[in-house]
């Protein structure tokens, strides 16, 4: 019934009420509600994020990603007193990659000073990504404990107000732990210590990869056609154990759940149908849209996502181009909760 062309960007266009994208989480985290589809029948059914257990089985393996958001945002200075805002990326090195606002008046040798510190940032050149510097921060000893005092939550663009410090623990998973993303990965802010008991008193295998996530997130898909959008690179990590462990839940014919699509990707990059999963790191820029085959994952928790983005597009191929905005309408209609603080949805 797909009338639309799967390649063509304005297929993943809908049309989204703002009062429906979510300012803040809802409390407890498990409270939020679920949609859940059955990608076979197109059968759309409306719970409550807590009873998403009824949806596993004994045997199944949950995968999580334990990511932890850095404070990426810092404010400085100039020397001439103008305000700076430095948008932390990703590590090179000794030094980092970085968003600098305003990124024209801060040319190669700037350097940025902060409030009651001695820590400096300097401009060392322009990067591709438009505004992007490579920096270094000089005078500190303790760089990670500089970021964590005086950074600030990267809050999306989305979110119409500035992070406070509920954030620093509402837009993190209760399991993050390793630093490294620029945004959380959004459908495991769900899970709760209680509903974890749950899953592991019904016998249902609980593993953690690793994928930092990197600003392509928040980057819209601008080609045309699709098929022309290129991803960002971003780490990853799947250690011994948990390659083990899935490659155990394949063999004994269980589903394999990826929570967010951060984990999709991962797996599905790693994944290799002649000896399964493997111990491994590295960078993905791996971009699933209609018409990937799936080879790793059987089930996918994930969050509503933005019109024509490349989340959306997962989605679609994971769940089917016409199932996928079928539920979508139905959660506008029935005032679901939209993106990283909103309500999700299970795709079985």
């Amino acid at each position: 019934m797909v009338t639309k062309n799967i390649y063509d960007l304005s297929t993943y266009k809908f049309e989204l009420p703002s009062e429906l994208i979510a300012q803040h989480p809802v409390s407890p985290r498990d409270s939020s509600r679920l949609l859940v589809l059955d990608k076979e029948s197109g059968q759309i059914k409306d719970e409550v994020f807590k009873d998403v257990i009824e949806y596993l089985e004994t045997g199944d393996t949950l995968v999580l990603n334990e990511t932890r958001v850095m404070p990426a945002r810092l404010y400085g200075y100039k020397p001439t007193g103008a305000k700076v805002e430095v948008f932390l990326l990703k590590k090179r090195d000794q030094f980092w990659e970085a968003l600098v606002r305003p990124a024209k008046r801060l040319k190669k040798g700037a350097i940025i000073n902060f409030e009651n510190s001695s820590v400096e940032v300097k401009v060392i050149e322009d990067l591709e990504t438009p505004g992007a510097k490579l920096i270094q921060f000089l005078n500190t000893s303790n760089l990670e404990e500089f970021i964590e005092k005086h950074g600030e939550v990267p809050l999306p663009p989305y979110i119409n107000r500035s992070a406070n410090e509920k954030d620093k623990l509402t837009y993190q998973t209760i399991f993050a732990n390793k630093t490294g993303s620029v945004a959380a990965p959004t459908a495991g802010l769900h899970f709760t210590d209680e509903l974890f008991t749950k899953v592991q008193d019904k016998g249902i295998n609980i593993v953690r990869i690793l994928l930092h996530v990197g600003i392509g997130t928040f980057r819209p898909v601008n080609s045309a056609d699709i098929r022309d959008h290129k991803m960002h690179y971003e780490y990853y990590e799947v250690e011994e154990k948990t390659a083990q462990l899935l490659n155990e839940t394949k063999n004994n014919k269980k589903s394999i759940i990826a929570v967010g699509t951060t984990v999709v990707r991962t797996l599905e990059t790693v994944y290799n149908e002649d000896y399964g999963f493997k111990p491994c790191s590295g960078e993905t820029n791996k971009f699933i849209y209609p018409g990937f085959k799936f080879k790793a994952i059987d089930k996918l928790i994930t969050n509503f996502h933005l019109p024509e983005s490349s989340l959306l597009m997962l989605v679609a191929a994971f769940a089917g181009m016409d199932n996928t905005m079928q539920a979508y309408n139905h959660a506008v209609e029935n005032k679901y909760r939209f993106f990283s603080y909103g309500d999700s949805m299970l795709i079985k």
